[in-house]
């Protein structure tokens, strides 16, 4: 029999709550929901007034895998969406996550959040840039964090703050708070970055994704800025074998970062982390410390 919860006074039908969805740690499902309403207050403020898409993996991260951007068949009436006309459907509309019980509801589907970086309230037009540093083998997350260390000082130098969380997979992405500007122009911007980071460290940085290109260096993807395009949303759990979570970090862990271990953040690090650094990427939401792009 399926168990029935209420949260916030919604009812809500929790299925199999026992499968193990990270195999390499046994972490089940009701695990993952465990984790999911205990970092209910830090992951909603990303995800509210955002639309988001899904990356759904209700067999583990070794069974389908399968990316939806339209609600879910069987989505409540109470869940908010928002309408976000794509040029193949202009009647499109995709699920905003406002409150814990429609958080709780999308978890039970075992999906990884992802986000555009506009708000539903102001569409394509951008309160973030994003710069996802995804590097290519033998390149890890250690040669990431050197290029994120030159793109904050490069950022700075436009009077620009950036602030970094892990992937949740092999690298690391820069979170930057701008004041709201159409996204053609943030793009635009984010492509200048990446091109100049690939001219002063031709070594270790490629703007382009062609593979051929990127072994041994970091990929500055800039294009997730477009606005038809999302990113994983801070706290999300990622479709991995282990229960890792791309998740805020500090730059002295950037800076001290010496081996790829350094920075795998498990859903079980989330919470005690939570308590002795707090909410590292606040200053995403204090409009004082939006920059303008230039």
């Amino acid at each position: 029999m399926t168990p029935i919860t209420e949260v916030e006074g919604r009812r809500l039908a929790l299925s199999n709550l026992d499968k193990v969805i990270h195999p390499v740690t046994g972490t089940t499902k009701g695990e993952v929901l465990h984790y999911y309403a205990t970092v209910g207050a830090a992951i909603l403020p990303h995800l509210r007034d955002r639309p988001v898409s899904f990356l759904r993996y209700p067999d583990g991260p070794d069974g389908q895998l399968f990316f939806t951007k339209n609600p879910p068949p069987g989505t409540p009436a109470w869940v908010n969406t928002a309408p976000v006309p794509r040029s193949e459907d202009p009647g499109a509309r995709q699920v905003v996550i406002e409150d814990l019980a429609s958080l709780m509801w999308a978890a039970n589907l075992v999906v990884e959040f992802h986000t555009h970086q506009w708000r539903a309230s102001s569409p394509a037009v951008a309160d973030r840039l994003v710069l996802d540093l995804d590097p290519g083998p033998p390149a890890t997350v250690v040669e990431c964090c050197r290029v994120a260390l030159h793109l904050r000082e490069r950022l700075a130098a436009d009077g620009l703050q950036a602030f970094a969380k892990t992937s949740g997979s092999k690298g690391l992405h820069l979170l930057v708070p701008v004041e709201p500007t159409p996204s053609e122009e943030v793009s635009a911007y984010a492509r200048r970055l990446a091109v100049e980071a690939e001219a002063e460290l031709p070594r270790l940085v490629v703007h382009r994704m062609a593979k051929a290109l990127r072994p041994g260096k970091v990929f500055v993807d800039h294009s997730q800025n477009a606005a038809a395009k999302t990113t994983a949303a801070p706290y999300t759990l990622r479709a991995r074998a282990l229960p890792a979570v791309s998740a805020p970090v500090t730059w002295e862990e950037v800076e001290g970062c010496r081996s790829p271990e350094d920075l795998v953040l498990l859903m079980d690090d989330i919470a005690p982390r939570l308590e002795r650094y707090g909410e590292l990427l606040a200053p995403l939401f204090a409009p004082e410390r939006a920059g303008s792009v230039p």
